[in-house]
């Protein structure tokens, strides 16, 4: 069985101030501290996806995480958008891909440089790198450290995803016990007492939703989180999915004259706040609204152009594709020409909601 045994040791400092030190409280004068870890660390006995070193700062979580893993090496920032900053032999879909896995999916915010971005944003960049740019082992110290609460819990839940969908694997250290059920680890280690523990993986905690039709001008919160046009008609429906009261996605909804069908209402904007990013949220909002339109009997349709976006649409059995996603570019060279050839038509998919219809009170109370 693997076993940890370190040993830290470093010389104390014999200047004047260090001496003052000591004699004001009283620590004995010594030539060297040390810190020693020990214990056992079975990582071989189970086959495993994440892993977290938790406890309080100064328990030696760094110090074994560098030593067991390697340590989380340093990520280099600097180019004029963050996407500029991945390896150069990376596709672009592929740093889509892992951005939206993670959850960093305001598109405006790829093309801006690390600096500028909020923490959150470098937060969720930072691990669309690192998924990109590990091996099969993923090293992150100070796991959620410089974020609030909110972003640290859905950022774990978003990276646990992308982490065992892509068969790698992820050890973090992380002085905040509050993303463990959201991270979800497959063991996890306390250095103060070397404490190791096996878990099994659970659901995320519940979360409290509510949809609720929104005034226009609330398009003004989402309007600078969304890739198109600021511009929103001013014939939309609006609509808000808050999460513990607090608005996280958007959606708007027009009508769609059509020379055959009638009643076709379509998503023309769709945002979700970047501190919500990666709990599917938007999916769920708008499949809400497709149950809603359908109980009043008209039908939804929705657009995508992202690939990410697309195939989650098409996941899922409430929603049909009527038309496959196309080109992102005309041109037959320069970044977009890969994807251009693969979709080879208009950028946007047609999908039409087909799931159950909502219920009729709860309909009619909605549009109210």
């Amino acid at each position: 069985m693997p076993r940890v045994d370190l040993l830290v040791e470093t010389p104390i400092s014999q200047s004047a101030r260090a001496k003052q030190l000591s004699a004001m409280f009283d620590v004995p004068p010594q030539a060297s501290a040390s810190i020693e870890w020990h214990g056992d660390l079975p990582l071989e006995a189970k086959e495993w996806s994440v892993g977290l070193l938790v406890g309080p700062s100064g328990a030696g979580k760094s110090t074994v995480l560098r030593q067991v893993f390697g340590g989380s090496p340093q990520i280099a920032w600097g180019q004029r958008s963050v996407i500029d900053d991945f390896r150069d032999d990376l596709r672009m879909d592929d740093i889509a891909a892992a951005c939206q896995a993670v959850g960093f999916n305001t598109i405006p915010a790829w093309l801006r440089p690390y600096d500028v971005l909020s923490m959150g944003e470098k937060f969720r960049v930072e691990l669309a790198r690192r998924l990109l740019e590990s091996d099969d082992m993923i090293v992150m110290d100070e796991f959620t450290s410089v974020v609030d609460r909110q972003v640290a819990k859905i950022g774990a839940h978003a990276v646990q995803k992308a982490v065992r969908k892509r068969g790698q694997k992820f050890v973090a250290a992380s002085c905040h016990y509050d993303i463990i059920d959201w991270l979800q680890p497959d063991w996890t280690l306390e250095p103060a007492t070397m404490t190791f523990q096996w878990r099994s993986v659970q659901r995320r905690p519940a979360i409290e939703v509510e949809l609720r039709r929104v005034a226009y001008s609330t398009w003004q919160l989402f309007a600078p989180f969304h890739y198109l046009t600021r511009d929103l008609h001013p014939g939309s429906t609006c609509w808000a999915l808050f999460v513990e009261g607090e608005p996280a996605a958007f959606a708007a909804v027009n009508h769609r004259p059509h020379p055959k069908v009638k009643g076709i209402h379509g998503i023309s904007r769709g945002v979700t706040l970047p501190d919500w990013q990666g709990l599917g949220l938007m999916m769920l909002l708008i499949s809400e609204l497709g149950a809603l339109y359908r109980a009043v009997g008209f039908e939804l349709r929705s657009y995508p152009a992202h690939p990410g976006w697309v195939r989650s649409h098409d996941r899922s059995p409430l929603w049909r594709m009527d038309k496959r996603p196309g080109v992102y570019s005309s041109r037959t060279d320069g970044p977009n020409a890969e994807l251009g050839k693969r979709f080879g038509g208009r950028p946007n998919a047609v999908f039409t909601y087909v799931g159950p219809a909502a219920d009729d009170v709860e309909a009619q109370r909605a549009f109210a």
